[in-house]
């Protein structure tokens, strides 16, 4: 009976109603943090409000941008909860969004630290500015590709009564999944926002990496329990088909979030790598199914025509 009310309650956040009045909560949350933290960052210039030590948060009016991407970024950790019960390549294009958000949200960031110099590449900041900068067109255009790929179309076999009740019943593992991932994400992201706010106001003497702290509280933490949950979405997939290349589309998903989740333990270039070839690694991975999938049905084709 409390399992039944657990999921129910959870299902409710899933829903389509749920969907658009969260996007409204969001963005109208968005718009406000954007003005309070600007409204703070004066205060802190004009020294109405005195800090012991400096916060990367308060260096910069730009930086202000930082805290709204914040917002929509957790509107897209839920846009990936509730998509992943319907598909599950379009999953894993939001991990690839939210890593692309990621990076340029840290741009905002950057300009804290950018000095326009003769010396460009001898400083850490520069350089970390042109590696975010690079990475975010080249992850945009990978994901374009992604995209691409995902969403070609293939004639499916007719499928027996059976296997259409197996199908059935791995939609409904994976919306009780998500309905786990519901709690999971709340209780981060309350506690990830509330030590935001805490290292704003109470820098400290971890304020410059207040930033890769916020982070390593949300987002490496829910990338763990994702790889958990990819893992658990491919071992009960066998239970539909074992073909080999749906196989390794679904392993291969699973590397890509793993080395999503090891560029939060990095930073720097790496940090930038990491990202870029999880996503390259899946890219090739669902290219390569696309191709295997379309040579099976050509080859199912021919077979039937001789």
């Amino acid at each position: 009976m409390f399992y039944t009310k657990f999921l129910a309650f959870f299902q409710q956040f899933l829903s389509p109603k749920a969907k658009k009045k969260s996007e409204g909560i969001i963005l109208t949350i968005a718009i406000a943090s954007f003005l309070i933290h600007l409204v703070i960052i004066f205060l802190v210039d004009f020294d109405i409000i005195h800090l012991d030590a400096p916060s990367d948060l308060l260096a910069n009016p730009i930086v202000a941008i930082y805290t709204p991407f914040s917002f929509i970024l957790l509107y897209e950790v839920y846009l990936l909860i509730y998509y992943l019960p319907k598909s599950f390549t379009t999953y894993i294009s939001k991990q690839y969004e939210i890593m692309t958000l990621i990076v340029i949200r840290r741009l905002f960031k950057d300009f804290s630290g950018l000095s326009i110099t003769p010396d460009w590449f001898s400083s850490k900041y520069d350089l970390q500015f042109t590696y975010d900068l690079a990475s975010s067109l080249i992850l945009f255009f990978l994901i374009y590709l992604f995209y691409i790929q995902s969403k070609k179309q293939f004639p499916e076999p007719k499928l027996t009564v059976s296997q259409q009740v197996a199908i059935n019943r791995f939609v409904g593992i994976k919306k009780i999944i998500a309905n786990f991932l519901v709690p999971v994400f709340l209780i981060l992201a309350i506690y990830s926002l509330t030590s935001w706010l805490f290292s704003v106001l109470n820098p400290g003497e971890n304020g410059a990496n207040s930033f890769v702290n916020i982070n390593n509280i949300f987002f490496e933490h829910f990338f763990t329990v994702l790889i958990f949950a990819d893992v658990l979405i491919l071992l009960y997939s066998f239970f539909i088909a074992d073909d080999f290349h749906k196989v390794m589309r679904n392993s291969g998903f699973i590397i890509s979030t793993i080395l999503i989740r090891l560029s939060f333990s990095n930073v720097g270039l790496l940090n930038n790598l990491l990202i870029i070839c999880a996503i390259v690694y899946g890219l090739f991975i669902l290219i390569i199914h696309n191709k295997y999938q379309k040579f099976l049905i050509q080859e199912r084709v021919r077979s039937t025509k001789s």
